[in-house]
């Protein structure tokens, strides 16, 4: 299995990067893309570890591969699985929204489900493809990212009706050995990190939108192609004691822009068909199994909050105050929903006929439903328990080696149950976690990590099953009647 000094050595290759309007030559090295990508080696340091129980055995190869990006085939698989995607989600506390399982997720339902991309009219076989593509991504350990949605540029029409040629990624010459694309797809996030990038359309297409129809995978550092990334945070950090998150954990999200960027037959997925967009999405089960692991993650993540809650509390010596507690016991409320539907999903799960286990829809689409509300809910408790103390820090580490101010804040800044270091150690974790710029992009993300709300809540209503709810409603009501009233 692919090691951490593999993936390392895997980023030097030709991507165009660019921060501050000049390309990086060199992202493992780059002070902004440096940390993420540690963090992601470590990652794979951690699969290849037999202890972490995250390799298996490739029924098809009988190679030792990496769980996370095979397909769950069976109850045991499906359940190994979310152990395994617990491991990495701890390994980053869950800070790490884009892991490499999540698209691996994405590409495992793909390859059970053939069929949807066999589909399409025409010469070229991408139901091949898909499954092809899928084992290079198992047997090579590869990292995707993936960018779904097209550039802001109008939410009131789509691709066909803006201004411009091809602003929206799309099909701009067909060739015998593939096709060329031109325009422009977000939001890859940790894209500059990754090896290659899924890039498709999520959001749904009206029929004169076939050219932008399309489904493929890129190298990060195929010719034509630059990632324009938003402003990194880990480059500001002072250090590492006073950003823990941001030092370790940030992310980048990207813009791709394509400028007569080649894609081979083979790498093509769904060539101009809007009705196969939709079907590699819902009709596999990718959607609910990558956000299952989504949900994983998001559960460990809160988890974390409500531990960081707790010491907070404890440290200030306030967690038997009647109040405190049950902003506390609110928090467990809320981190138990997450986790609680993570494991609904798991025990209602079910096979599709196709050899893929299915987490159970109702109970994903129920967690991710209150997502945008939960993630808001945490930070403003957290918030509360933390109050000033967050802001009563030293201005950096500095203040902390220098012996002077180190005297002061010793005398004045402690609490009865941490010396003066334990706590603005502390505190310094509290306010990377809600109040730094790292905290402020994760509030964003959470909000909008599978779509605006008003669409995450309809995956939640299409999957509830309303209608067993209604039936028994009408039942109840046809019991009884005018007649049945007393005179």
């Amino acid at each position: 299995m692919r090691t951490g000094s593999d993936y390392l050595a895997s980023l030097k290759d030709a991507r165009r990067v660019f921060v501050d309007g000049e390309p990086v030559p060199d992202v493992a090295h780059h002070p902004a893309f440096a940390p993420i990508a540690r963090t992601i080696a470590g990652l794979f340091d951690t699969a290849a570890d037999p202890a972490s129980g995250i390799a298996r055995t490739d029924p098809g190869t009988g190679a030792t591969v990496n769980r996370l990006f095979t397909t769950p085939r069976s109850r045991e698989d499906l359940t190994a699985y979310r152990e395994a995607a617990t491991v990495w989600a701890r390994e980053t506390h869950g800070w790490v929204g884009r892991s490499p399982d999540h698209v691996g997720a994405f590409f495992a339902a793909f390859a059970a489900h053939p069929e949807a991309f066999a589909a399409q009219s025409g010469e070229h076989d991408f139901a091949a493809n898909i499954a092809a593509y899928h084992q290079r991504i198992v047997d090579e350990d590869l990292y995707l990212s993936y960018a779904i949605i097209p550039p802001q540029v109008s939410r009131a029409t789509t691709a066909h009706a803006w201004d411009g040629e091809l602003v929206q990624v799309g099909v701009a010459e067909e060739r015998a050995d593939g096709i060329v694309v031109r325009g422009a797809q977000m939001l890859a996030t940790g894209g500059a990190v990754a090896d290659e990038i899924f890039v498709s359309c999520i959001k749904p297409l009206g029929p004169e939108d076939t050219d932008f129809a399309l489904s493929f995978a890129v190298p990060v550092g195929a010719d034509g192609l630059k990632l324009y990334c938003r402003r990194p945070y880990a480059p500001a950090a002072s250090s590492a004691y006073d950003y823990p998150l941001t030092t370790r954990f940030d992310e980048t999200d990207a813009l791709l822009v394509f400028n007569d960027v080649f894609i081979p037959w083979e790498r093509l997925f769904v060539y101009r068909d809007v009705a196969g967009l939709r079907r590699q999405f819902f009709d596999t089960g990718a959607h609910v199994l990558g956000n299952w692991q989504a949900q994983t993650r998001f559960a460990v993540k809160l988890q974390f909050l409500a531990g960081l809650a707790r010491k907070v509390t404890a440290v200030n010596g306030v967690d038997r105050f009647p109040g405190v507690v049950e902003k506390l016991g609110e928090l467990a409320s809320l981190a138990s929903l997450v986790e609680s539907g993570v494991l609904a999903a798991e025990y209602t799960a079910e096979p599709d006929g196709q050899g893929l286990w299915r987490p159970g829809a109702r109970a994903v689409y129920g967690a991710m439903g209150l997502q945008s509300e939960l993630y808001p809910r945490v930070l403003a408790i957290l918030r509360d328990l933390v109050g000033g103390g967050v802001l009563q820090v030293p201005s950096s580490v500095a203040d902390m080696t220098h012996p002077e101010s180190r005297a002061d804040i010793d005398r004045y800044v402690h609490s009865p149950h941490a010396e003066a270091e334990e706590r603005v150690k502390l505190f310094k974790l509290a306010w990377d976690a809600v109040g730094s710029e790292f905290a402020g992009r994760h509030h964003q993300y959470e909000l909008f990590y599978a779509g605006a709300p008003f669409v995450v809540k309809g995956y939640a209503y299409r999957n509830y099953g309303f209608d067993g709810p209604v039936a028994d409603v009408d039942a109840f009501l046809s019991g009884y009647g005018l007649d049945s009233i007393p005179a």
